[in-house]
């Protein structure tokens, strides 16, 4: 059966992604390390759009996480024809005051376990001839942004590397997009109702339900 898998799922542009598809008859495996929320989107898929919605947890900034996905996917007889690499997380401030333990922890959440992913998932796709990858960088990939140094840096690597692929998979019938949004509004972003409203109404930030929709007309 085949599935679409959305890593970040359990909220913000995650789940709009994976509400989204399932809308449209996409089965959906929903990747989290927020396993009561996840489990909540899945059911709710499930039961709004009558597709199979399955909830994995998974914490990707672990290094066999790639490995305990792909095995999941594996065991359930899953056939990831989309895959969407969307788990992230915002980080500010002056990098000399950043923990090496921080360093691993986003390069590994943003780089290295998606990188892992699309090169199994990516793998069975160029075999079967079909799929689509869609992989979130940021605005941030195109200039340098002082207090967002780790965070930009890791997304000029996805940006680089989602590029190359595009070019190797391209032959083999799968395809790879880039998202690059700016300010999405999310709750990644710790701020009040009021100012989300005021923010979206001046065009500062984008609604995660207009971004998800763009991302994936771009993918299609």
């Amino acid at each position: 059966m085949k599935f679409a898998l959305i890593t970040g799922a359990s909220s913000g542009i995650g789940a709009e992604y994976a509400r989204q598809l399932a809308r449209k008859g996409h089965n959906i495996i929903a990747v989290s390390n927020q396993r009561e929320q996840c489990e909540q989107i899945a059911a709710e898929l499930s039961a709004a759009y009558g597709i199979q919605a399955v909830a994995l947890y998974a914490d990707l900034s672990q290094p066999d996480a790639a490995e305990q996905i792909y095995a999941f996917c594996e065991q359930q007889g899953a056939e990831v024809d989309i895959f969407i690499s969307n788990a992230g997380v915002l980080h500010f401030g002056r990098f000399v005051n950043t923990t090496d333990e921080y360093v691993d922890f986003i390069t590994a959440l943003h780089c290295t376990t998606p990188m892992k992913l699309c090169r199994r998932f990516g793998e069975d796709m160029c075999r079967r001839g079909e799929g689509r990858i869609l992989i979130m960088s940021s605005m941030t990939a195109w200039t340098p942004f002082p207090t967002m140094s780790l965070y930009g840096s890791t997304k000029v690597a996805l940006k680089s590397f989602a590029q190359s692929l595009w070019y190797e998979f391209r032959e083999s019938g799968v395809s790879v997009t880039t998202v690059f949004p700016g300010a999405v509004d999310t709750p990644l972003y710790n701020l009040s109702q009021s100012k989300r409203r005021l923010f979206r109404s001046l065009g500062v930030m984008m609604s995660a339900e207009t971004l998800a929709r763009r991302g994936l007309r771009a993918m299609f």
